[in-house]
């Protein structure tokens, strides 16, 4: 056996529009994504014979097709034409249904691993074809650092210039599904922002998120505010939810925000950093599976 360890980053929306919609019905974005420290731990073990197996500490995490990871290592496998079996790890750090990008995160993780544990048949280009296959933010989590995303989030840029920041990111106790989201979007459109610019030379104030907007919920509001009087110079939504976040250019403050978020009863806060990388590989061990067995 081969196996393999990883950290797999959770992504933010520094800015995020809809400038329209595709004839198959995949809205397109205009979205800045930024690679944070908050990571889940995803290990690949790649094995002779067949089949798929995923495990989770989380049972609410579904370990079948149902999960990207699952997906992603089924699409490798069919591209690269192998017939190893594949044994999925995942320990769960970053919070479900909050808009970081977890689940794309892991399928991303997967995909890095399978590559070089296979030895590297999949050049980069065709890996992000197989990330866009799987879901619009995997691309962006395969690659990660900070990034302008458009297209479904499979057209990828570089986007220097930000300045440092510490981000405090809080879930609240609720979630916000992704589909209901874009739902809410269809139902009362907004026009497009068209604020890039502004926000390159106006970050973090100028941040934006059109589903905050499309939401005004007091209780993502009300977060907002409480990481704003803490010290932050922006705050906003991620994603579509349910997660907000504080950008903080003092790190005392952020930690001070970090430790009050405890008054907002079913929260949970954390302290983050902003990584050059979406997947870390941490760990390899050699094993026993052997490629010539194919």
């Amino acid at each position: 056996m081969k196996r393999l360890t990883a950290r797999a980053y959770a992504k933010l929306n520094l800015y995020l529009d809809i400038t329209g919609r595709r004839e198959d019905g995949y809205h397109l974005l205009e979205t800045v994504m930024q690679s944070i420290s908050l990571h889940d731990v995803v290990s690949v073990e790649l094995r002779n014979g067949g089949g798929i197996t995923l495990r989770c500490d989380r049972e609410d995490v579904p370990t079948d097709r149902r999960n990207t990871a699952y997906k992603a290592a089924e699409l490798f496998v069919q591209a690269a034409g192998i017939s190893a079996g594949v044994d999925i790890s995942i320990e769960k750090h970053i919070p479900s249904g909050a808009g970081l990008g977890g689940g794309s995160a892991d399928a991303a993780a997967v995909l890095r691993m399978l590559n070089k544990a296979a030895g590297f048949p999949l050049s980069e280009e065709r890996l992000l074809d197989i990330a866009a296959q799987v879901g619009a933010d995997v691309p962006f989590c395969l690659v990660g650092g900070t990034k302008l995303c458009r297209g479904i989030g499979e057209q990828l840029s570089e986007f220097p210039g930000l300045p440092a920041a510490e981000y405090v990111v809080v879930k609240p106790e609720f979630s916000c599904p992704t589909g209901e989201a874009y739902r809410r979007y269809d139902e009362a459109p907004v026009e497009p922002r068209g604020g890039l610019e502004h926000f390159r030379n106006n970050f973090p104030e100028g941040m934006y998120n059109v589903f905050q907007t499309l939401y005004a919920d007091e209780r993502i509001e009300r977060l907002c505010r409480f990481l704003r009087e803490a010290g932050a110079a922006g705050a906003m939504l991620t994603g579509s939810g349910s997660a907000v976040f504080g950008v903080f250019l003092n790190e005392k403050q952020a930690e001070h925000a970090e430790q009050a978020a405890v008054n907002f009863p079913g929260c949970r806060a954390v302290k983050c950093r902003a990584v050059s990388e979406g997947v870390t590989i941490t760990e390899e061990q050699e094993g026993s599976y052997d490629k010539g067995s194919e």
